[in-house]
């Protein structure tokens, strides 16, 4: 059974209330370890996975961020406006901490005290993505602000019949300036990992290596990776969440060959090689490989 959102609401205020401090809240339910991997699930709404019914077995992966497509893939993630794949894990992307492109308006009109300001008072950016606004996390008043936006979207991606969700940019707080912290964004990743698990959604990290140790507190129970192995990250995540570790490496910056990538025992098993802008098979740029 999937909770109210009424619910949902609650826990995100219990994950707010202890996020006063230097550290993120537990969660909300007393964690049990549901595998030899050390992931723990929060709530008894979302079933652990196990045995058979774990989904990250031999099973081949796709990552469809520029639009959904047929494929042989049962492991697929495509963003929250596209319909979920066919195959028994399908992962819902939403961008976590930064504004998705074409969105500007809505946050600048509706939620403008939740984007994060400079001296001058312009919107901090992200460099690589500049159609991309920071999102303030540095206190729990500007956390609650972009959760009332973001809830319906987890609502939406568990409505539509989503089993997992990825939050991005986890890592926002790097391109901050020294304006946010990685406690601010641990904060602020508890209560959307509190929020899905609540909708019946499994909650997965994106990128940011260096909270793969806060897993379990901040309720994570998978991973996806850019280029672990371009930055030699793979075996930290890997230790984290065991096989639980979605890949994907670009064609425009591998480290060695598609070859010498596959063959390195390093990576995570559901390690795929694509195009940068994750293009559909029809574009003349789409490539994908799977190891």
């Amino acid at each position: 059974m999937k909770l109210l959102p009424a619910v949902v609401a609650a826990l995100a205020v219990l994950a707010l209330a202890g996020c006063q401090g230097p550290r993120a809240a537990e969660p909300a339910a007393s964690p049990a370890a549901d595998d030899d991997y050390g992931v723990w699930t929060t709530s008894d709404e979302v079933s652990p996975w196990s045995g058979d019914d774990d989904p990250f077995g031999p099973a081949i992966f796709d990552y469809q961020l520029g639009g959904g497509y047929e494929s042989d893939a049962q492991i697929v993630v495509r963003d929250r406006t596209e319909p979920p794949g066919d195959g028994p894990l399908s992962i819902c992307y939403i961008n976590g901490f930064q504004t998705q492109p074409g969105e500007a308006e809505l946050w600048l009109t509706e939620h403008p005290t939740a984007i994060l300001r400079n001296g001058s008072g312009d919107p901090v950016v992200d460099e690589n993505w500049p159609d991309e606004m920071i999102l303030d996390t540095s206190t729990p008043e500007k956390r609650e602000e972009i959760l009332t936006t973001m809830l319906p979207w987890v609502q939406g991606c568990a409505n539509d019949g989503f089993a997992a969700v990825e939050f991005d940019n986890l890592d926002s707080y790097l391109r901050s300036g020294g304006a946010l912290s990685a406690d601010d964004n641990q904060a602020f990743a508890t209560m959307l990992a509190a929020v899905a698990t609540g909708f019946g959604l499994h909650a997965g990290q994106k990128n940011s290596v260096e909270l793969v140790n806060q897993a379990s507190t901040i309720g994570f129970d998978f991973a996806v990776s850019e280029e672990c192995h371009r930055w030699n990250e793979c075996a930290a995540y890997t230790e984290a969440y065991g096989p639980r570790v979605l890949n994907i490496e670009y064609t425009d910056d591998l480290r060695g060959s598609i070859d010498e990538i596959c063959d390195d025992p390093t990576i995570p098993p559901h390690t795929i090689i694509r195009d940068r802008d994750l293009t559909t098979p029809e574009h003349p740029d789409y490539f994908f490989k799977a190891c």
